[in-house]
């Protein structure tokens, strides 16, 4: 399905934005998920779709925050009270679902690289189509995407690249003057003028040299009053600013964009939020809820005590005893904890915008001279800083400390938020330092730690949410047992340490005396706790939230090799080679096997017990010793009995 909206007056276009508004609220309300950005972004997700075709039309959308009215006007309206529950439709743009979703989305300011790319590709292959990058400011401040501008602009390529300014203007207009050139260069007779005096002077006898002196006397004095200089430098047609919420007005300039030949930039202003009071006052707090109360906007379920809450508390009293430690942020503030500490020391918290890169390199300029920075980043972000974490943190040993936000299954944002790879790719940090807490109190003693007695580079990695049920652990002890065993050996760490210490109480149960290691350290790996323990038990588990490839299991299993510690059993229990759905983190621990019940089965079968291995529904998880893989997200669902996109979108197919 298109979704294409070509036989759509004005009048219902505009009834259709306040419906989509009623549906977005009713359905966000029910699911939680991004709405400020969804809401501001209805005019223009309606008018993209009265002149673009994006069955055909390729439509990049920049991390995708603003894709919910795209996903009902594209055939998936009826399962719009799925979204992103597990089974259900993602809340990212995503291709498996339609053929409307041009590009998997997730992470910010890669759109108009992506699109350049695209188009690059229709003009090779002779193709005829349109492609539009939409992005918002905010991903403006990630270099990627000045990145992509530079080299768009300059292509020649027919592209059109929507900017969707909600809050933040590049510069400010300049007075009532700059205003009213604005609305002029806006009005449809100026636009068929201006492509007509284009078209006469390219046929005239000097026509070019005319054209371009009069095209040199209205740049400058457009230069002076309007912000669109950098756009048009770069070689965009430039149009705008426009209202972001006049649906009429915005499909005459879409359309008219179409028609140019060449890169051009429409830059359009919203309202975060549009339409509902309570995220038009709070824009920050609706960017991603829970499931809230429409008539109060108030969340049904407020939020308990985190990690990323406790991390940023005990950041505030380590910098009320040490004037040298810093807080940097790239556009996470509130996400990873930081409100309070922004507050309370304003001089030395650093907000980047989203620029991980940055924030990384900047965190290593502050280190070498003597300040102690202190990146706290999602893990799933953390990922654009791998050049910086080697060039510019390792290769000198400076100490900055890396707070490692939604580490491990973070729920349902899925695919692109997963904190899945930063176990395997800090491990290849050199003198790299990783801390795993699974508790507040270990979390605390474990920044400290980090802070004061670390040094060199040092990560510290938390899961989202709060934690369970294991207490114990010293930050200066690599690992400790925390249950005697004779049978088997557990080993994990972080939060999933409360999975194992339930697979022990099962296998308890059925007369099997697991040993639980659990690692405080995973990066210097602690290999001879855990070798003095199978060298007892003569079998392994090792679980853990992240990829099989160069995860905290295969690195023990290479080292237990290499001392030439033979094993009668071992499994290593993982979520896989892949990416892994959405879901909430139990459905998902469950997916691959990593839940109580899974590892008990898991275990019983390192123990003898083969009969176990389907029990329960359950995947095998993880990567045994031998024979076919088990399944794995975006593999083999049908052993779970559980398909992402089973209920609704197009097509079954998964990433």
């Amino acid at each position: 399905m298109s979704g294409r909206l070509d036989g759509f007056s004005d009048s219902e276009a505009a009834e259709l934005c306040r419906r989509l508004r009623v549906r977005l609220l009713d359905t966000v309300s029910r699911t939680g998920g991004h709405l400020a950005s969804s809401l501001g972004a209805v005019e223009l997700i309606v008018a993209i779709h009265r002149v673009f075709d994006t069955g055909k039309d390729r439509l990049v959308f920049d991390v995708g925050h603003q894709c919910y009215a795209h996903k009902i006007l594209t055939g998936r309206s009826a399962a719009m009270d799925t979204l992103r529950t597990f089974g259900g439709i993602a809340g990212f743009p995503k291709p498996a679902e339609s053929v409307c979703d041009a590009f998997v989305a997730g992470h910010a300011s890669n759109s108009v690289s992506v699109a350049i790319g695209m188009a690059r590709a229709r003009t090779l292959q002779k193709e005829n189509y349109h492609v539009l990058a939409l992005i918002g400011d905010g991903a403006l401040t990630g270099g990627l995407a000045y990145e992509g501008l530079s080299d768009a602009g300059s292509s020649g390529e027919p592209l059109i690249v929507i900017l969707n300014d909600n809050g933040m203007s590049i510069t400010k207009n300049v007075g009532g003057v700059a205003e009213h050139l604005a609305r002029q260069r806006l009005k449809p007779q100026y636009l068929r003028f201006k492509k007509g005096y284009r078209k006469v002077m390219g046929v005239l006898p000097l026509g070019g040299h005319i054209y371009n002196v009069t095209h040199r006397v209205k740049t400058a004095i457009k230069d002076s009053l309007l912000p669109c200089s950098m756009f048009e430098d770069m070689g965009f047609t430039y149009l705008g600013p426009v209202d972001g919420h006049d649906v009429r007005r915005l499909t005459q300039l879409l359309g008219y964009a179409k028609e140019l030949k060449g890169p051009v930039l429409l830059h359009v202003r919203t309202v975060k939020g549009k339409g509902y009071p309570p995220a038009e006052r709070n824009p920050d707090q609706f960017h991603g809820v829970g499931r809230f109360c429409v008539e109060t906007g108030e969340p049904l379920h407020p939020a308990g005590p985190s990690f990323s809450a406790e991390f940023g508390k005990a950041l505030c009293a380590l910098a009320e005893r040490d004037s040298r430690v810093c807080a940097v942020t790239a556009a996470m503030q509130g996400g990873t904890g930081l409100n309070g500490f922004a507050q309370r020391f304003p001089e030395r918290f650093f907000d980047v915008g989203i620029a991980e890169g940055h924030a990384a390199a900047m965190a290593a300029g502050m280190a070498k001279q003597g300040m102690v920075p202190v990146f706290a980043v999602y893990s799933t972000f953390l990922q654009r800083s791998y050049d910086m974490l080697l060039h510019d943190i390792a290769l000198q040993g400076l100490h900055v400390v890396l707070a490692v936000d939604r580490a491990g299954l973070v729920g349902e944002d899925g695919e692109t938020h997963h904190g899945l790879f930063d176990t395997a790719f800090l491990d290849t940090i050199p003198g790299m330092t990783i801390l795993c807490p699974s508790s507040f109190a270990e979390l605390r003693d474990m920044l400290e730690y980090a802070v004061c007695q670390v040094k060199g580079p040092v990560a510290l990695r938390y899961p989202r949410g709060g934690e369970g049920r294991c207490q114990a652990g010293s930050p200066c002890v690599p690992a400790v047992r925390l249950r005697e065993g004779t049978d088997i050996t557990l080993v994990g760490y972080g939060t999933l340490v409360n999975e194992l210490l339930d697979c022990a109480d099962r296998l308890a149960a059925d007369g099997i005396q697991a040993e639980v290691v659990k690692l405080n350290t995973i990066t210097p790996i602690p290999l001879d706790v855990v070798a003095e323990s199978v060298k007892k038990t003569g079998r392994l588990l090792a679980a853990e939230e992240s990829v099989e490839m160069g995860g905290v299991g295969q690195r023990l299993s290479a080292g237990l090799l290499s001392a030439g510690i033979s094993l009668k059993g071992m499994a290593l229990a993982n979520t896989g080679r892949g990416f892994v759905t959405h879901g909430t983190v139990p459905q998902l621990r469950r997916l691959c096997g990593l839940d109580g019940e899974g590892l008990y089965h898991r275990a019983r079968e390192v123990c003898g017990d083969g009969k176990s291995e389907e029990a329960a529904g359950h995947p095998a998880g993880g990567a045994g010793t031998g024979g076919e893989p088990p399944a794995r997200p975006g593999r083999d669902y049908e052993r779970t009995g559980l398909r992402p996109g089973s209920k609704g979108g197009q097509g079954g197919r998964t990433d």
